[in-house]
């Protein structure tokens, strides 16, 4: 394997990548270096559902692994939402901000002890030649009643870090690294990488 495709256009998503595959002399690819965009719909009713359709999909056009994921908030309080329609919680197009006030709002009367969360990811990796693999983590904590912090994104403003005593945007990259959803699924993938890239051999 030479090269692969991570589903995405976070160039944040991208960077992390990067740096996992750099020793193993393996180029990594976003979907805004392909000539024609590449869209896939959404239809899956969980997160591991949409990430392992991203990368089937994916990987089915370009004939090359893919490496996709799918994240999002649950919240107990909400009957799980707004799980997999995270993004785009508040309706298109998709709004951090509305999708915060729409959470908040929701929220609204719910006491400090019943506002427990967390956040999901689920990393799939499709392509010639392999079975579909996925990798989950996940980051437990709670939605604060107001926003605090400047770093991160999405929901991370009002979701509380109990180990941290912070919320995620308090966090500095380095130390949400250490303890989010996306973090752990990505350790677990960096420990099946040797695996994967003996099972490729030099198929693209």
């Amino acid at each position: 394997m030479k090269e692969v495709l991570v589903a995405t256009n976070n160039k944040g998503k991208v960077k992390d990548f990067e740096e996992l595959f750099k020793p193993h002399g393996i180029q990594v690819i976003s979907l805004k270096d392909l000539d024609e965009p590449i869209e896939v719909e959404e239809t899956g009713t969980t997160f591991e559902e949409n990430a392992i359709l991203k990368a089937e999909e994916t990987a089915k056009i370009l004939g090359k692994w893919v490496i996709s994921d799918d994240s999002g908030l649950e919240i107990d309080a909400l009957n799980g939402e707004p799980g997999v329609y995270s993004a785009r919680y508040a309706g298109e197009p998709k709004d951090d901000e509305a999708n915060i006030d729409k959470v908040l709002e929701g929220l609204t009367g719910v006491p400090e002890g019943s506002r427990h969360a967390r956040f999901r990811c689920v990393l799939a990796i499709a392509g010639p030649g392999l079975e579909t693999q996925t990798f989950s983590g996940s980051c437990d904590g709670s939605i604060a009643f107001e926003r605090k912090g400047e770093h991160g994104f999405g929901y991370d403003p009002i979701f509380h870090v109990p180990s941290e005593g912070k919320a995620m945007a308090e966090l500095t990259p380095s130390e949400k690294a250490a303890i989010s959803h996306r973090g752990e699924a990505m350790r677990k993938f960096e420990k099946e990488l040797p695996n994967l890239i003996g099972k490729a051999g030099d198929r693209s």
